[in-house]
């Protein structure tokens, strides 16, 4: 693809414009349209006039911002979670976790986990599908003679987009002890009505459910999260990665306590896109009911949209000499005539 599209110098909306050319953009993860909602935007600056452009100090300095609790607090009820703590970013959230439950058990990395995750180097998986990793998950736990696990796995690959469902845990022996650490960067704020992974993961005695997410996605702010029981919350927050991290900016936190219903109703919108755009495609396309990305295996897809000056989502994977995987993302910055412009090119 042209260069120019890798020197962009303006925010990223439903268009952007390159060298005076205006194109339809329909790639990206700001799902919910975030970054370029006014409203949320307006909510920021309110924000930084509140607290400040950041603030440099740990969480475990005498003197505190009360808002970092407080938006904790409002994620874990509107995620439905009994406890939240929120870093600087998706990254630190995620290694954060890692590093410090890991030591509860053998671990066991499902497929494509995202790097995010990794304890190390890059974990050796014993297949590249889920459904097939988690029936040899339950066949290794239920075998093995050590009795407490450590799973690590993403809640949905967005890229061959499929959700995956956790209900397998249901079927390890109740002797065994599991703590599931599931990366929902992708799917809070959009699937499960909004709600994300956290509270349709199985709720079952011997396992302890643990998620983390970018917040930095649909949910427009650059911090990271985690939700979990109370005691699983305390345990991290009382380790020196968390103590030793800044958090992220008070106002973006500001911003995401008080966009709870521009959040709903971005949501809404974005689901109205689906059901536009999802109509008038056929079963050659991937995807899953409800999240706004589309997968089609023909390989020179972006290039013949960006004839009718439309950019999608498109890059070679695994390897950089793979063939591209082209993909169609929407957003709720999107308006019902950017959809049917798409889908007159698409026919």
């Amino acid at each position: 693809m042209n260069s120019d599209f890798r020197s962009i110098n303006q925010p990223f909306s439903n268009t952007v414009v390159v060298n005076g050319k205006t194109y339809l953009y329909f790639g990206g993860t700001a799902y919910l349209g975030i970054s370029q909602n006014e409203i949320f935007i307006d909510l920021y600056i309110e924000g930084i006039k509140k607290f400040g452009l950041n603030n440099g100090t740990s969480r475990n300095n005498n003197i505190q911002l009360g808002i970092y609790e407080d938006a904790e607090q409002e994620a874990a009820q509107r995620f439905l979670a009994d406890d939240a703590l929120i870093t600087s970013s998706g990254y630190l959230a995620a290694q954060l976790t890692v590093k410090s439950l890991s030591p509860f058990g053998k671990v066991i990395y499902a497929p494509a986990t995202h790097p995010a995750l990794w304890l190390n180097a890059q974990p050796d998986t014993t297949t590249d599908s889920f459904s097939r990793w988690k029936n040899h998950a339950i066949e290794t736990i239920n075998s093995s003679e050590e009795e407490n696990h450590v799973l690590i796995s993403n809640s949905m690959n967005n890229l061959f987009p499929e959700i995956y469902d956790f209900d397998f845990l249901k079927e390890i022996k109740p002797d065994k002890k599991i703590i599931l650490i599931v990366d929902d960067s992708h799917g809070i704020g959009i699937n499960n009505i909004g709600l994300g992974a956290f509270s349709q993961l199985p709720k079952l005695r011997n396992v302890e459910t643990v998620v983390v997410a970018s917040m930095a996605k649909a949910l427009g702010v650059d911090a990271g999260l985690v939700l979990g029981s109370k005691e699983i919350i305390q345990q991290l927050k009382s380790t020196n990665i968390f103590v030793g991290a800044s958090p992220p900016a008070a106002a973006a936190l500001y911003a995401f306590i008080h966009a709870k219903d521009l959040y709903q109703t971005a949501w809404k919108k974005l689901q109205r896109n689906i059901d536009h755009f999802s109509d008038a495609i056929n079963l050659t396309w991937k995807f899953e009911q409800g999240f706004p990305a589309y997968l089609n295996n023909y390989p020179n897809l972006a290039k013949d949209f960006l004839k009718h000056n439309i950019l999608i989502s498109s890059f070679p994977y695994p390897n950089a000499d793979s063939e591209p995987i082209n993909r169609i993302v929407l957003s709720s910055w999107h308006e019902p005539e950017d959809i049917d412009q798409l889908i007159s090119v698409l026919k």
